[in-house]
């Protein structure tokens, strides 16, 4: 159900997603997660079209978080951060971030290789049904996510929809 991935520039850190439908508490879940009392990042599954795409967000995050360049002030929210395709942070937690009525959530959680209790301990949080985190497509907005990173037909043709928006997340910070 859970899908748990080495990052590739730190290979002793994990990062484990799971994800949810049918959602009973996110007001409370997003409350927790500004307070600091939740472990993970919290994200709408609706804006994404893979789990391949949390993880770049989340090498990218734990990178920034080990040379002390964050844009953010946590590492969770660095996650969020790096799967917007602009440099809005406000933006990104409004497009990629929980919201208080939202009935699905994927939790991303980053720890080291033996520290599955992070997990455990999000996970126990979340009041909804857990689905493979593969199937994370299953929820996704595809017409949102084509108009927020400006993903035109044409550029389908030679590539997939996700390859566009890796590039987008992988080209923020020199537009």
């Amino acid at each position: 159900m859970q899908l748990t991935q080495p990052l590739e520039l730190y290979p002793d850190t994990r990062v484990t997603q799971v994800l949810f439908k049918n959602v009973k508490n996110a007001a409370e879940l997003r409350q927790k997660a500004m307070q600091g009392k939740l472990n993970g990042a919290l994200i709408n599954p609706k804006m994404l079209v893979d789990p391949f795409q949390v993880l770049v967000a989340a090498n990218k995050a734990f990178h920034l978080h080990s040379i002390g360049s964050m844009k953010t002030r946590s590492l969770n929210s660095e996650i969020i951060f790096n799967l917007s395709p602009t440099n809005s942070i406000s933006d990104a937690f409004k497009r990629f971030g929980i919201a208080d009525g939202d009935d699905s959530v994927l939790v991303a959680v980053v720890h080291g290789r033996d520290e599955q209790q992070a997990v455990s301990d999000v996970t126990a949080a979340v009041d909804g049904q857990q689905l493979p985190a593969g199937e994370v497509s299953t929820l996704s907005d595809l017409e949102k996510i084509r108009k927020l990173y400006k993903v035109t037909p044409q550029e389908e043709t030679c590539g997939n929809l996700l390859d566009a928006v890796i590039c987008r997340m992988a080209i923020k910070d020199v537009m």
